[in-house]
């Protein structure tokens, strides 16, 4: 058998079960779904769906492409394509999965080549403001500056961390960006691809949500808790497990912890992104010929550092 079929034995096995868990115990895990939803409505809707719709309108009316112009000398100072900077003002400014679609849409529309979206897969992968200060500051930790902390170390741990990436990169072939835009009405193709856009998020963050409580009451995260339990409390050990799926469930559950660290453990699993938002990225950039493997290692890597920093803050 090969890897390949093995792999897919796996996933249906998988699949199997998760199904059968919720056909067995549809009281537990239906409820845990609307609750997904739930929380998606109230966390990711409403800091997401505006940003998506204006980086779209950028993009398409080719607003994106006369902003890059001033930073030219910039991006290839730094070994970057024209485009970055300004799909990375937009990424961090939109939040998941908004830079990497941001991405597939200059590649889709020739302005990007594969080696372009390779350097900037890390860069414009990024949380927004809203979800970070707003959400996860405000809403979840009642503390609006640990928030503005949060954020200022998660976009510096992308930002650092790609540009030296990059610096190491095969510098490519200057290629002139050809303007990516709509076939038809710009206003409307923006906001069918922002509501497909969220619309798909939500279902990421209800289906994570259902896998996250699932692993937990079959104690998959066991061996992982116990562990974490070492340093951390009990709450903030399984609120890490539960983030490494699905985020936003693992923020809400990092802000009853006592521990002094959590801050910055909700810093990582931000960066990180979990399952769920990996996903979601990897969904648009696997298009653009970026591997998964080593998207998912960088995006770690970034993770440590945003961990890091809020650490020495904290």
């Amino acid at each position: 058998m090969t890897i390949k079929r093995i792999k897919y034995v796996i996933l249906a096995l998988c699949l199997a079960i998760f199904a059968a868990a919720i056909i067995i115990f549809p009281e537990r895990y239906v409820a845990c779904c609307f609750e997904g939803f739930a929380l998606w409505a109230e966390c990711v809707l409403p800091s997401l769906f505006p940003f998506v719709v204006i980086s779209l309108v950028f993009v398409k009316t080719g607003l994106a492409d006369r902003a890059s112009l001033p930073l030219k000398r910039a991006t290839n100072a730094l070994n970057l394509p024209q485009n970055a900077a300004v799909c990375f003002l937009l990424s961090v400014c939109s939040g998941y999965p908004a830079g990497s679609r941001l991405v597939a849409e200059f590649y889709e529309g020739g302005a990007l080549t594969s080696e372009d979206c390779d350097k900037l897969a890390p860069l414009c992968s990024t949380s927004g403001p809203l979800f970070i200060i707003g959400s996860v500051g405000y809403k979840m930790f009642g503390d609006k500056l640990l928030g503005m902390k949060i954020f200022a170390a998660h976009a510096l741990a992308v930002l650092v961390f790609s540009l030296i990436y990059c610096r190491f990169c095969k510098k490519t072939k200057y290629v002139p960006p050809k303007r990516v835009k709509s076939a038809g009405n710009i206003l409307y193709d923006s906001f069918y691809g922002a509501v497909i856009s969220v619309a798909v998020a939500g279902g990421f963050i209800a289906f994570f949500y259902v896998v996250a409580k699932l692993l937990q009451d079959f104690y998959v995260f066991l061996p992982l808790e116990n562990f974490l339990k070492c340093f951390l409390d009990e709450t903030a050990a399984k609120a890490c497990c539960l983030g490494l799926a699905e985020v936003t469930t693992g923020c809400r559950c990092l802000a009853q912890s006592r521990t002094p660290l959590k801050g910055a453990l909700a810093g990582f699993l931000i960066t990180f992104g979990g399952i769920s938002i990996l996903m979601q990225q990897l969904g648009y950039l696997m298009k653009t010929g970026v591997k998964p493997a080593k998207f998912i290692f960088f995006k770690f890597v970034q993770a440590i550092i945003c961990f890091l920093v809020l650490a020495v803050l904290q």
